[in-house]
This record gives C-alpha cells, sequence and structure tokens, in this order.
C-alpha cells in the first residue's frame, strides 16, 4: 500500500474568498476615507503655501508706491513743519514704527556728489543744514518702503527672515521699475523729480527710497 505525504491542496471555499475579496473592499475604503486630494493652487497646496518675497514684492510695490504718491508732502513744506513740531508732523504726515516715523516726501532738484549707492540733491528753499540723499543703487537698504504704509505688519509673516525678505523684495522692484534705466553716476548736476519715503531719525539728514525718479 503506498502512503500519500504533503500538503493539503485543497482549494479555499467560496465563502472564504468572499470573505477575503469583502476585507480588501474595506481596506481601501477606509484608505480613502483618510486620504485628502490637494488641488494644485489650491489653499491646501503647500508649494502654494511657501512664502515667495519675489512674488510678495511684485504685487506689494504698486500699491505702495500708489500710496506714497496719493500722500507725498512738497520738502520744503515738510521740512518747516518737522522744524516746528517733529511729533506734530510725524503724526500728521508720517507712519509710526518701532524705530521712528517713515514720511512720504516730493521735490525737485539738483543731484549733487554720489557716495556709495546715494545722491545729494540740492533742492531750492530747503534750510541748508537739512541734506538729503536719495538712494540710487545698485544697493537699496533699509525697510522704509516696507513700513511706508502701515499696512505690512510682522503678523504677516512666519519668522523675522520672512519679514526681513519682504522689505527686500519690495526694494529689488525699485531697482527693476524705478531706477533700471538710469545711470546713477551720471545724475550729477542734472535736475531730478523725486517722491519717496524717508525714516525721520535725525531731521537734518534724509535718506529718501524713491519710488518715482525722473531725470529732467
Amino acid at each position: 500500500m503506498t502512503e500519500h505525504t504533503g500538503r493539503n491542496t485543497a482549494k479555499p471555499s467560496r465563502r472564504h474568498m468572499w470573505v477575503l475579496g469583502a476585507a480588501a473592499v474595506a481596506l481601501v475604503g477606509a484608505m480613502a476615507l483618510d486620504t485628502k486630494i490637494v488641488v494644485i493652487g489650491s489653499e491646501h497646496d503647500v508649494r502654494a503655501q511657501r512664502f515667495s518675497p519675489e512674488a510678495f514684492g511684485e504685487s506689494e510695490f504698486p500699491e505702495i508706491r500708489e500710496s506714497v504718491e496719493k500722500r507725498a508732502v512738497d520738502a520744503v513744506e515738510l521740512a518747516k513743519a518737522i522744524q516746528e513740531d517733529k511729533q506734530a508732523a510725524s503724526q500728521k504726515y508720517g507712519v509710526a514704527t518701532s524705530t521712528g516715523p517713515v514720511l512720504p516726501v516730493s521735490f525737485t532738484g539738483v543731484a549733487g556728489e554720489r557716495k556709495s549707492h546715494y545722491s545729494t540733491v540740492a533742492i531750492e528753499g530747503l534750510p541748508p543744514e537739512i541734506t538729503v540723499r536719495v538712494q540710487t543703487g545698485p544697493a537699496l537698504t533699509g525697510t522704509d518702503l516696507r513700513d511706508s504704509t502701515g499696512a505690512i505688519q510682522f503678523d504677516q509673516f512666519t519668522n523675522q527672515i520672512e519679514y526681513q525678505d519682504a522689505g527686500t523684495a519690495i526694494n529689488n522692484q525699485v531697482k527693476k521699475t524705478v531706477l533700471a534705466s538710469i545711470d546713477p553716476n551720471a545724475l550729477t548736476g542734472k535736475t531730478i523729480s523725486v517722491v519717496g519715503v524717508f525714516k525721520l531719525v535725525n531731521p537734518k539728514s534724509w535718506i529718501v527710497t524713491p519710488v518715482r525718479l525722473e531725470v529732467k
């Protein structure tokens, strides 16, 4: 008599197969419930949420420029107001920051000596003890434009780095849209018209960041 050894090769019953199939369907259903579909470009798209300084500068600078041009005060008038009452002038014309008010100003004058990334400007009627410098690049420093409207606040950003990058990006838009066609080294002796802002730290020294600069 011959003995048969080995594994049981019997096929699974239909009930067994049905149970396995039902379990697989349940698993797929659970996975679907736990899966979140993200549409590219939507508010849930992580890539869309990542801060882009360049995009921020491009979107914000036109509004900043418009605001500054609407509020700009003639330099002679502004200087007189500051001399009479610095605090009152700051409250009337400026936007407060932790390091001093940012004031919008406009003037026409003759560009003089150029040092570093500044050009001095002689403005008729301005007290001689006041020195006005305009940032003409290639480097633009400070965050005066970022702070000039009061609409851009630190709590809009994730951290200090993003907040600083926002200011730099706005300055980059000045270089791109205001100063790109101007040779700063060729300004000396020429009449220029400027609209811009400066931070009132020293009433006798204005460093203006322009939103508009025209060579006459």
